[in-house]
């Protein structure tokens, strides 16, 4: 197994003024699980696509262990990639589909078959060894790409949304799969995905990019309860933060009728460009329900509610009477708020509920650069499943 280090790596497509992956750094430790995760466009498989050597780096250095493999071809670089496509050959086999690389590579054919065997055994696939991919489900298809990476046994595995071609229940199952495959087998592995879900449950650490820029790394938890700025702040989290801009007034946010008051920390942090305003965010289970116009209540007109059995979701609007919030188009919607409430005490659609902001589980960003302002944890109630 091996570490994998980016080193201020860029990538800038011909005719194209801005990189696509721009002054990247990253350490991924040996055994370690990372998963890259944002937006169409953010540079996330250009990252991938980097690391296994189908793409140039135009700056900055890529190292596997205490390689400098940059400039090395991809054949040369002990890596096994699985891709969104299965990439499966229709004319062979599940077991000459695995073994197919190692074929290639001139290997015994009583080591290729023992390879096979074994790699489909931890799949669950030595049943269909002698199938031809066209009689799989789409599950026992992406299960053959995996195995034909797995066999090579490499220093390190790519993957770049090998989920995305299945259904939503087979996702999750599949997903589930390759987290425990995975730490069976220990090999590094470099995921790439653009659901944010997926990066919760299954990544060891997280490293969120927007247009090629690397905006945070750590854990599920450091993403859950501090996420860096705006952008990573509205990514992370199922259903999203609310968040939204709003007035200082004496140390108290202005939000609908009720004020928030803000810590020491995020007032000293103000800046002039601020003008006076943050970026308010909390999440959906960080909101209690109040009595009505009860201190610091915020009131919330009910547009929408979610039921999910376990838990259900009220969409609504804050009533603007004080003056609109600024819009933060990371936010649900158009000044909309979203509130996990007790699936057995639902309101109406058109009823008016009250809430409040736990105490510490707010989120306070600058207004001009959408970076946090209040540097310490927030605890919530609930968490990232891993």
């Amino acid at each position: 197994m091996a570490t994998v280090t980016y080193d201020g790596a860029s990538r800038i497509y011909p005719g194209t003024e801005r990189p696509a992956v721009d002054n990247l750094s990253i350490e991924i430790a040996d055994g370690e699980f990372l998963v890259m995760v944002g937006p169409s466009g953010c540079g996330k498989s250009t990252s991938l696509r980097m690391l296994a050597g189908l793409e140039d780096i135009d700056a900055g250095s890529i190292w596997v262990g205490n390689r400098d493999v940059t400039n090395v071809q991809p054949k040369d670089r002990d890596i096994a990639m699985v891709f969104q496509s299965y990439a499966l050959y229709p004319h062979m086999s599940v077991a000459d589909n695995m073994g197919f690389a190692l074929k290639i590579a001139k290997f015994d054919k009583a080591e290729i078959r023992s390879r096979v065997e074994d790699a489909a055994k931890i799949l669950d696939l030595t049943e269909y060894l002698d199938r031809k991919p066209k009689a799989l489900s789409g599950g026992q298809r992406q299960r053959v790409a995996m195995g034909r990476a797995i066999v090579r046994q490499p220093q390190v595995f790519l993957m770049d949304e090998p989920l995305s071609n299945l259904d939503a229940k087979l996702r999750v199952q599949t997903r589930t799969q390759i987290a425990a495959l995975q730490r069976r087998l220990g090999t590094t592995t470099v995921y790439v995905t653009h659901d944010q879900t997926e990066a919760l449950t299954m990544g060891d650490r997280i490293a969120v990019l927007k247009d090629g820029l690397l905006q945070q790394i750590g854990t599920p938890r450091d993403m859950y309860d501090t996420p860096k700025n705006v952008f990573v702040a509205g990514f992370i989290g199922s259903p999203a933060m609310n968040l939204g801009t709003y007035q200082v007034f004496d140390g108290q946010a202005q939000v609908g009728r009720a004020k928030v008051t803000l810590t020491r920390e995020a007032l000293a942090a103000l800046k002039a460009d601020d003008k006076n305003n943050v970026v308010l965010g909390f999440r959906p289970e960080s909101l209690d329900r109040a009595a009505p116009n009860a201190e610091g209540a915020i009131p919330i007109d009910v547009d929408l509610v979610e039921e999910l059995g376990s838990d259900a979701f009220v969409y609504g609007t804050i009533p603007n009477e004080f003056g609109a919030a600024k819009d933060v188009h990371f936010a649900a919607g158009d000044s909309q708020v979203i509130v996990r409430i007790d699936p057995r005490d639902v309101p109406a659609k058109g009823d008016t509920i009250w809430v409040t902001i736990r105490t510490g589980e707010q989120h306070v960003f600058s207004s001009a650069t959408g970076d946090r302002l209040n540097t310490e944890p927030v605890t919530t109630a609930a968490s990232p499943a891993k």
